[in-house]
């Protein structure tokens, strides 16, 4: 894997994508090896004992798990990279079940040598889209416009980052050995691998509350890195307004530009603060008027954040100018 080579144009389209199919893998990979982050503590001491009971009740369920993911590898077939025609859950699981058996044996051979006997026959894909299916609907359905949420205002910030800093700043740490070396090439990890070209390729990257980022590709051109999310959401109760701050404009007020320390959105606000929508609105109008917060598009959505001078109020660095 190595390095991997971007035209200007396949960088200029690649994109931040939230996937739901994604994060249930990350899900089972995190159930699989034992290593929750703190952001899904709670999740995962919740599904683990009913997940190992799962595969307690199915002995194949063992043998193909460890044939689909290793430490430092993972099946292609269990993880297409998202498409945009993908609407759902499920339209990703779809492909998933649509790989030849031939096919799927082979990348699984590829990754653990010789295969149990268990594995020989034609019902891999379709067993490997059951188990997926498994702990999308135990653990992560119910869960997911949570994670959504937590995921969603990862790619604000990666994207903000992007239009202060350019690529290095937003793709550099993505995960922990990928760098942006300049002049198209991107370090995915240390390994000494020959480049791969991505010319005419679909790339994007895919947040995930897992600790175990991947790459992965299709044959279609669509090539996705997976990187494990900074969970700015994922524990809203420990946020904390300056008490002086407080008693200057009030708690929630306070709490509101607090929170804006990076881009966020109104669902986001709403999430972290458990206030209702008005009242959201009315102290972001308040902010907004004072000159403290800003607001901005980024695709389909209006994020608010700091001023310099609402950063200074808080206590904290002003964030860096724009270049013109």
């Amino acid at each position: 894997m190595g390095i991997w080579q971007i035209g200007a144009e396949e960088l200029a389209q690649s994109r931040f994508v939230v996937s739901p199919f994604i994060e249930t893998v990350g899900a089972l990979r995190t159930l699989v090896h034992r290593d929750p982050p703190p952001e899904v503590q709670d999740w995962y001491r919740t599904h683990v004992a009913e997940f190992r009971a799962h595969l307690t009740s199915d002995p194949q369920l063992l043998p193909l798990i460890q044939a689909l993911m290793r430490p430092r590898w993972i099946a292609d077939f269990l993880t297409p990279p998202p498409d945009p025609a993908d609407k759902t859950f499920r339209d990703t699981l779809q492909r998933v079940r649509q790989t030849p058996p031939r096919i799927a044996r082979a990348i699984l051979r590829e990754g653990s040598g010789r295969l149990p006997a268990s594995l020989s026959g034609d019902d891999v894909p379709d067993r490997t889209a059951d188990l997926l299916e498994w702990v999308w609907e135990h653990t992560l359905r119910t869960e997911w416009p949570r994670r959504r949420l937590v995921l969603e205002a990862d790619v604000l910030s990666r994207t903000h980052q992007l239009s202060l800093g350019g690529w290095a700043a937003a793709l550099d740490g993505l995960r922990s050995d990928m760098r942006w070396l300049g002049d198209g090439a991107l370090r995915i990890n240390a390994y000494d691998f020959p480049p791969r070209v991505l010319t005419g390729a679909q790339l994007c990257y895919v947040p995930c509350l897992s600790r175990r980022g991947w790459v992965t590709w299709d044959q279609d051109g669509r090539h996705a890195i997976v990187y494990q999310s900074s969970g700015a959401l994922a524990e809203p109760t420990q946020t904390r307004s300056p008490e002086v701050l407080m008693r200057l404009i009030g708690g929630n007020r306070a709490l509101v530009l607090t929170l804006l320390d990076q881009p966020r959105t109104t669902s986001q606000l709403l999430a972290l603060t458990q206030l209702g929508l008005g009242s959201i609105g009315g102290h972001l109008a308040v902010l907004r008027e004072a000159g403290l917060v800003t607001r901005r598009r980024a695709g389909r959505s209006v994020v608010y954040l700091r001023t310099p001078l609402g950063a200074s109020l808080v206590g904290s660095p002003a964030p860096p100018a724009a270049s013109p």
